[in-house]
Order: C-alpha cells, then structure tokens, then sequence
C-alpha cells in the first residue's frame, strides 16, 4: 500500500519565483467523496489516474498510475466535475527536501500553496522563508474542495 505524508501552507511573498519553471497541470475528479478521491490529471504531454483514500493527520493512501494522454484530456473534457483546475506547479529543492508550489489559475486565481512529502509525521525540516501558515488540516485548501468551492468566491 502506497502512502502518502503531506504538509501544506501557504505561500508568501514572491521570492519563490526565480527559483523554478513551472509546469502546466490540469486536473480534475470523478470522485470527491472524503473517503476516496478519483483524481485525473495531465502535465504536459502524459496522463495519470490517481486514487486517495481518507486523509488521517497528514497520511493518506495514494495510488497513481499513468494513462494515455487522450484518455486523460477526455475525461477532463467529458467526465469530471466541473470547474477544472488548472494550476502551474514549481518543484523548489530546500534543505534536503522538494517543495511543490501550486500557483493557481481560472476560478481559482490568486491561490498559492506549498506542499512538502515527508518520510513520517513527526519528521523535522526546514522552511523557506517564503513558507506562510500552515493549512494541512483546512479542507478548504483541499484541491478536490477547490472545485465545488472555488478560491475566487471565499
């Protein structure tokens, strides 16, 4: 069983740009049941199918397989909840860890976070400087929350 440890926050400041090219993402769900999540995604010219379990602390189980790009795209257009979200990511290296920093674009325009995959919950790192509040356990930030909830109209 695949396992995934997360940590989120928010993102401060513009500091974290110069450091990384984003890369476009699209994604969207066929399922946004707590419980499980069906998630579909393209980045760039791949596809992936992913699958998330309930979220305990800052674990969940994940697992992730990679489609074909068409199938990905089609089932973006025609099968997954609508709005889509669309977001370009940067990949940051930062004392022994990578973080991912989503900058969000459509309806949820102006939203910017980070995440950090850790080996265990209790794990120590180091944060950046342009590393805000902490919003792991707000399932508003939660991207499959992001659809039925867009950032534009908190």
């Amino acid at each position: 069983m695949a396992k995934e440890i997360e940590r989120k926050f928010l993102v401060s400041g513009q500091a974290w740009r110069q450091l990384a090219k984003g890369t476009a993402y699209r994604q969207g769900y066929l399922s946004t049941v707590k419980e499980r999540t069906v998630r579909v995604r393209t980045i760039d010219d791949r596809g992936y199918l992913t699958v998330k379990g309930l979220t305990t602390g800052a674990t969940r189980v994940e697992y992730e397989y990679e489609i074909p790009a068409a199938d990905a795209s089609e089932m973006l257009d025609d099968l997954c909840e609508q709005p889509i979200i669309e977001k370009n990511r940067y990949k940051i290296a930062h004392a022994g860890l990578i973080w991912e920093i989503d900058e969000f674009g459509g309806v949820n325009k102006g939203l910017i976070v980070a995440e950090v995959e850790l080996e265990s919950e209790d794990q120590t790192f180091d944060k950046p400087d342009w590393i805000g509040k902490e919003i792991a356990d707000d399932p508003r930030y939660f991207n499959s929350n992001l659809i039925a909830h867009p950032y534009t109209q908190w």
